[in-house]
């Protein structure tokens, strides 16, 4: 089942991702609550026999560079419980996501981590029909040049797009 977040389920979110050892804070979950309720961002989520499985978000004004200046909506912050990781939850999410954002766009963007962490959304991304966006890795919505020199964590990305039919 997939439905959309309300208020009472960010401590439901926050503790099934402690449960596992990954920090991610209630608060973070009340502001994309906020954000929801402010038309910026639509929070997912999916339920597994009636158990928090994972959830992902479309954010309507993308914070990276390419996709704000040509209004591509992106999929951020895709996140799957690992005991229910190859199951198809990801899968139904993002067809969720789609769905929803072919209502208003044409183009979906989307974000990948580049570290082996994210290999599974790597392939799951082009899998589904995602190419590279041509614009090269980004770090914190900086695109980055030949010679520069950057951390390797979680903010380094590859964005991709994919069209929509409708």
């Amino acid at each position: 089942m997939i439905k959309k977040l309300h208020k009472e389920d960010c401590a439901m979110i926050s503790d099934a991702f402690k449960e596992q050892g990954w920090i991610k804070t209630k608060e973070q979950y009340k502001r994309y609550f906020k954000d929801q309720e402010e038309g910026k961002r639509i929070v997912l989520l999916a339920f597994a026999d009636a158990e928090f499985a994972g959830y992902c978000t479309i954010l309507w004004n993308s914070y990276y560079p390419s996709f704000k200046q040509r209004s591509i909506p992106e999929i951020t912050d895709l996140n799957v419980l690992i005991k229910f990781r190859n199951n198809g939850i990801g899968t139904k999410l993002m067809d969720a996501a789609e769905t929803l954002i072919a209502e208003k766009s044409d183009i979906v963007g989307i974000g990948v981590g580049l570290t082996k962490d994210y290999g599974n959304a790597q392939r799951l991304y082009i899998k589904r029909g995602y190419i590279p966006d041509g614009r090269g890795i980004s770090y914190n919505e900086t695109f980055i040049n030949c010679g520069d020199s950057i951390t390797v964590d979680d903010d380094l990305i590859l964005c991709f797009t994919k069209e929509l039919k409708k």
